[in-house]
């Protein structure tokens, strides 16, 4: 699956205007369940948070969460990064455009320590699957963190996340470094980078799954077979759109005992 270059027109088209990139973060919140489940996620940690508190979007991409965040929760002073230039870059233009002062972008590279007791939150939305060196990243989460600071990650699980079913399935993205964890995998991880779990859970259930495919995975695969299917997809959602939110709600709203994402918080003690 050559997923960077579908990325790359959507973020070509997203740039175009202030009012298009907006336009593309709603369309994300709609069609993501993952976005579902972060924000709950989100507003149940630092939502009620009054007091002004810093917050570390680790892996931002196009920065919808940082967007979100940054007008969600006022008491937040958000410092966003990504290893992607063209990223960064796009995100400032945008951000600054937007008068939201209360953010910072810049390029960095997760594997590499360069923050100690800075943030009070860590959030991590579909990173850790990208990176082969995790265990250091997460030392790194650690580091960064104050005392009785949290994380929030958002990474596909073992039981068919990317789309992998088994060991030598090859992920749906291919520039994945792995599948996904198992819950006892990352939570060893974790703990053996200093943290204490606070919270595991699935999301993308099996209806979930269902929702994804529908809205998400076929699309895809249309577009990788030619660009110019972006003109079919209009129509393509006319006849599906209706039943893959039907079934996101009710993944969203169910407890998943097994699925193919995993919402992990761990704390800084």
């Amino acid at each position: 699956m050559h997923y960077d270059p579908i990325k790359n027109v959507i973020g070509n088209v997203a740039r175009t205007s202030p009012l298009v990139r907006r336009f593309f973060y709603t369309i994300l919140g709609i069609m993501f369940l993952r976005e579902w489940y972060v924000k709950r996620a989100l507003r149940a940690l630092v939502g009620e948070k009054k007091e002004q508190f810093t917050m570390f979007d680790a892996g931002s991409g196009f920065g919808q969460y940082s967007y979100y965040c940054a007008n969600h929760f006022p008491a937040a002073l958000i410092y966003a990064v990504d290893v992607k230039e063209e990223q960064i870059a796009d995100c400032r233009s945008f951000f600054s455009k937007m008068k939201l002062a209360n953010i910072s972008f810049e390029v960095e590279d997760l594997t590499i320590p360069k923050h100690t007791n800075r943030f009070d939150f860590i959030l991590s939305v579909d990173v850790m699957e990208h990176i082969q060196d995790d265990v250091q990243v997460f030392k790194n989460f650690f580091q960064a963190l104050k005392n009785g600071g949290k994380v929030l990650i958002n990474t596909p699980s073992n039981l068919g996340g990317s789309d992998a079913h088994d060991e030598d399935d090859a992920s749906f993205i291919g520039e994945h470094a792995r599948n996904g964890y198992s819950v006892e995998d990352i939570t060893r991880k974790l703990k053996s980078a200093g943290f204490q779990m606070e919270k595991v859970s699935y999301t993308y259930g099996p209806i979930g799954s269902i929702a994804w495919r529908l809205g998400i995975k076929y699309p895809m695969l249309m577009l990788n077979k030619s660009k110019l299917l972006f003109i079919v997809l209009p129509f393509y959602y006319i006849i599906t759109l209706w039943l893959t939110l039907l079934l996101m709600y009710v993944d969203y709203k169910a407890h998943n005992t097994r699925g193919t994402g995993l919402l992990v918080v761990a704390v800084k003690r």
